[in-house]
């Protein structure tokens, strides 16, 4: 009787054992929450964080080449290497790719084998910023959302790049070499869901011939331009932030109402050659005007409507909020008809 009963219990431990491996084997999927199997899979030169699976940390790790990337991954992380190409065979696995960091490498455009990113379809974020491109990377996957390729080298945008990026969101192209050959009228075409557009820190004389319609923030800081044609922004009806600090500004190079813009809340007009405050709209939040050439402050030529009564509504009031004027030839004391005009306004610099 002890013998049978020690037998069964023999029996019964070696199917526990046994049982459960074959099953585990059958099955394709490996368990989410298998550290071992992470870890075993992870890159030697990488971490995979057990509590997040899904990404790969390879950054600061003076890398010269992408590691093989695990199927599994979705954000990988390799900025601060010293990477200096991308190739087909480096996704080959990882085409659920959804965000990948290369900023701070030492990639050329030469060094990106064409076509490398294009077969990323889940793709939405792809930064690439202090590198030496000197071109935009094409072909891109259609279902990007932010794309920044600051302080490179960029001189060249190949045509058609942007024609099928109807999802792209953000496209950040700041403190590179474009010039204003650089950018037709059909460079942005395609960009449909475009709400940030970078072009900060170049070298372009001119503003860009024509933006997407549903841009909200314009950002044109530090370049050369020094006008701005007749109804620039008139098919853009969604401008809310637009900045134009340290450029050549004129007051012939502005049509009276160009910044006359309905939807306009923030105005950055600093360091330019201005000698007289443009034409703003009424729903204008924060504008900003120092360093320019301005000698003289009227509430009544500034005032977007005429002076308001005692008894105006909040609503029916100019919105102007911030108003920054240091740095010109102002002097104290602020106008009466300012204030009267600018009810809400919380902060002025002179």
């Amino acid at each position: 009787m002890n013998i049978i009963f020690c037998s069964t219990l023999l029996v019964s431990f070696l199917t526990n054992i046994v049982w459960p491996r074959t099953i585990r084997a059958m099955d394709d999927q490996p368990d989410p929450y298998n550290w071992l199997f992470y870890t075993f899979e992870c890159p030697q030169e990488c971490f995979c964080p057990p509590s997040f699976p899904n990404a790969l940390y390879c950054d600061n790790k003076a890398l010269k080449e992408i590691p093989a990337i695990p199927a599994r991954i979705w954000y990988l992380y390799l900025q601060n290497n010293l990477i200096e190409t991308i190739t087909e065979k480096t996704f080959v696995n990882a085409t659920q790719l959804k965000w990948i960091n290369l900023n701070n490498n030492k990639i050329t455009t030469d060094g990106i084998e064409k076509g490398v990113f294009n077969n990323l379809k889940s793709l939405l974020y792809l930064f690439l910023e202090d590198n030496y491109l000197e071109e935009v990377p094409a072909p891109l996957p259609t279902s990007l959302e932010q794309l920044r390729l600051a302080r490179n080298k960029i001189s060249t945008i190949p045509e058609g790049v942007f024609n099928n990026l109807e999802n792209l969101t953000m496209l950040d192209l700041h403190q590179n070499k474009l010039l204003d050959s650089t950018l037709s009228s059909n460079t942005f075409q395609g960009l449909s869901s475009l709400i940030q557009l970078n072009v900060a820190q170049n070298s372009l004389t001119k503003m860009p011939p024509i933006l997407p319609a549903n841009v909200m923030q314009l950002f044109l800081d530090s370049n050369s331009i020094q006008a701005i044609p007749e109804h620039y922004f008139d098919a853009m009806v969604k401008l809310v932030s637009l900045r134009l600090n340290n450029n050549k500004l004129t007051d012939g190079g502005l049509q009276i109402k160009v910044f006359n813009i309905s939807s306009l809340l923030d105005l950055q007009l600093s360091y330019n050659e201005l000698t007289i405050i443009p034409a703003i709209s009424i729903h204008l939040e924060h504008l900003h005007l120092d360093n320019n050439r301005i000698n003289s402050l009227s509430g009544t030529q500034m005032c977007p409507i005429p002076i308001p009564g005692d008894y105006a509504y909040e609503r029916n009031l100019p919105q102007l909020r911030y108003l920054r004027l240091d740095g010109n030839g102002i002097k104290p004391p602020v106008p009466l008809d300012l204030m009267l005009c600018f009810r809400l306004l919380q902060a002025l610099v002179i």
